[in-house]
């Protein structure tokens, strides 16, 4: 964390502890866990991503997975996760599929269902929803695993467009994208990237479905306003 930043942190709110272990699994992605964590998670409609950007992202692993032969480090794990999921970042925002979550009506029922276990489950700091994707920063309870909880959340969502729709099949991606928030500082870019997001891919308001915890508003952990 740079020495300029000085927000203190928001309730609730812990990085990576470094006296706690870490777990990790790999689907696609390795996926690292800490229990108490807060995570910037990202996940995205099944249709989004052509055949083409498919088959480059295998291409991408082939190549990682013959520079980097087992035995493989976690710092090149990482390395390999961040750059997978900023060229992902990249595509979701050029609008890409059906983008379902255009329409006002899906986006709404997938924000209710997001904030449906508010400091119950879980407790999110922000999220927002757009048209072919979701974004949100989210810090799961003792007990509760972040898999399940964007599991039960995506699959409200899912069944909601699909009755809507007429219509059956997968809605979502079935892999997310996650990492630990660092600190308060990556915390706080974090959010800031999630109030961005709309206008930087050009959405007009009436399609700004985002959200931050109001109590960390009230901190100056809301939205930067440009």
């Amino acid at each position: 964390m740079s020495e300029s930043f000085n927000l203190d942190a928001p309730p609730g709110f812990r990085g990576i502890d470094p006296d706690k272990p870490l777990r990790k699994y790999i689907r696609h992605l390795p996926h690292w866990r800490q229990d108490g964590a807060t995570y910037a998670v990202t996940f995205r409609l099944a249709d989004l991503l052509p055949k083409a950007k498919l088959e480059m992202l295998a291409s991408m692993r082939r190549e990682w997975e013959a520079k980097f032969p087992e035995p493989r480090s976690e710092k090149a794990w990482q390395r390999y996760a961040r750059t997978v999921t900023s060229r992902v970042n990249e595509w979701l925002d050029q609008g890409s599929g059906e983008c379902h979550f255009s329409n006002s009506h899906f986006a709404n029922e997938l924000a209710r269902a997001i904030l449906h276990f508010q400091n119950e489950q879980y407790h999110v700091a922000s999220y927002v929803v757009m048209p072919n994707h979701c974004h949100l920063i989210v810090r799961p309870f003792s007990a509760f695993e972040l898999e399940d909880l964007l599991r039960a959340i995506k699959g409200v969502a899912s069944r909601f467009v699909n009755r809507e729709l007429g219509r059956k099949g997968e809605l979502w991606q079935q892999e997310s994208f996650d990492r630990i928030i660092r600190d308060e500082e990556h915390l706080y870019n974090a959010i800031q990237y999630i109030g961005d997001n709309p206008s930087n891919v050009g959405l007009p308001e009436s399609q700004w479905f985002r959200w931050v915890d109001p109590e960390w508003e009230a901190l100056q952990w809301g939205f930067r306003e440009s």
